[in-house]
């Protein structure tokens, strides 16, 4: 019986070190056994003098930190909103028991 309860309780911990290493090269994560996160930070901004009349986003997913899929480059999220001239890149991290990771970049111009 203490064997079972520990596994339950280790479990969510030891997946949320998988499905948080996959973003953890990134600012913004949290650490790999977070119970929950949801963060957003700044990235770059640039020299360009311009509003922000536009934003666009471009968000990678990941599944246990085994499978991650999709394109949160900042060419494709201002391809997104169709900005051609980008003024700041924020991103935004979540992570629920280390079951479900997702990193966004935010790209916001003209």
């Amino acid at each position: 019986m203490k064997k079972l309860l520990a596994l339950v309780v280790l479990m969510p911990l030891l997946s949320g070190c998988l499905a948080g290493m996959a973003f953890m090269s990134r600012r913004v994560a949290g650490g790999p056994a977070d119970l929950y996160s949801d963060t957003m930070a700044n990235e770059a901004v640039t020299d360009n003098a311009i509003s922000a009349a536009k934003k666009g986003e471009a968000c990678a997913a990941s599944i246990l930190g085994i499978i991650t899929t999709g394109d949160a480059s900042v060419q494709q999220a201002a391809a997104n909103a169709g900005i051609t001239k980008i003024g700041v890149v924020d991103n935004k991290y979540s992570n629920i028991l280390g079951l479900y990771a997702k990193y966004c970049v935010v790209v916001s111009g003209e």
